[in-house]
């Protein structure tokens, strides 16, 4: 279901807003925005490894009190930065983050906003893979098999997640060309004839994609190789996953990079955590959760 806007102050049709109908889970928002004196904004498939990081910080900091930090698609956070507000739900958040983390092309974008003067490289993905139900029932073994009638294909939005649909087709049509076939469906636009074997995700693909396997609306979907293994992790009764064929090591893909970069000065936390970022721990929990140090 589709709830009505619920609030005593009516929005302005101008504020940006994030929801999911039929769901009041926001599980891409963290912590505490009164407490916390460090907020970040992040694009969202690389949360788990970031929640290990921040937590880690915490540690070594805990007069922070707390880190509020949102996990949500670039085109979420940079609304959210731009509009000074969000509107979830019937809540509306105000909060300017003190760290931005985001790829390069997003981060271009907020230094000729003049909201930061650099970044920093950070991580990036190592590869594209194939997530499937434990057991691989479809017996789903590279692309041939996502040609099969029997076989259909979760992809992120190509509209609301452009960054992530942009790499999965790319590296759908790249290993395409190497395998010498041809995958139709990449040259239509979603919904039209010819792709009623594809879906796509709405908001947040991170957690949708999961959510179409385990819903039986979805057999395969094209998803990092961090994100595939972190539903693995916790949900091991549920998803394996497999490398498309001549995919593994990245031969064939774009990979995804993300930098951080201060918004103003960072506030009193942002310099601090930038430096831990670049700290040989950060590079071992980012590696723990299948992503590396990108230069």
């Amino acid at each position: 279901m589709n709830w009505p806007d619920e609030t005593a102050r009516p929005r302005s049709p101008d504020e940006p807003c994030f929801s999911q109908p039929g769901s009041n889970i926001c599980l891409d928002f963290h912590g505490d925005p009164m407490r916390a004196r460090l907020v970040i904004f992040s694009d969202g498939n690389h949360h788990m490894a970031l929640q290990e990081t921040l937590r880690a910080f915490l540690l070594k900091f805990p007069e922070v009190g707390d880190v509020f930090y949102v996990t949500t698609p670039p085109r979420v956070a940079l609304q959210m930065l731009q509009a000074g507000c969000l509107n979830i739900g019937n809540l509306r958040l105000s909060i300017t983050p003190h760290v931005f983390i985001s790829p390069p092309a997003v981060l271009d974008q907020l230094i000729a906003e003049k909201r930061m003067t650099a970044y920093q490289p950070f991580m990036h993905s190592r590869g594209v893979v194939l997530l499937v139900r434990k057991g691989n029932p479809k017996n789903i073994g590279g692309l041939r098999d996502l040609l099969r009638e029997d076989v259909r294909v979760f992809l992120s939005s190509p509209v609301n997640e452009k960054v992530s649909y942009q790499i999965y087709t790319d590296c759908l049509r790249r290993l395409a060309l190497h395998e010498k076939i041809s995958l139709d469906f990449l040259a239509h636009p979603p919904a039209c004839p010819g792709t009623s074997n594809v879906i796509y995700g709405e908001a947040i693909h991170h957690r949708e994609a999961p959510q179409a396997l385990m819903d039986g609306r979805a057999d395969a979907a094209l998803v990092f190789y961090h994100l595939a293994l972190r539903y693995q992790r916790i949900f091991p009764e549920r998803f394996d996953s497999v490398w498309p064929t001549g995919s593994q090591g990245n031969q064939h893909c774009d990979i995804n990079r993300f930098g951080f970069g201060l918004v103003g000065d960072g506030g009193p936390w942002g310099s601090k955590l930038g430096a831990f970022l670049m700290t040989d721990e950060v590079t071992s929990i980012y590696a723990a959760h299948g992503l590396e140090r990108a230069v």
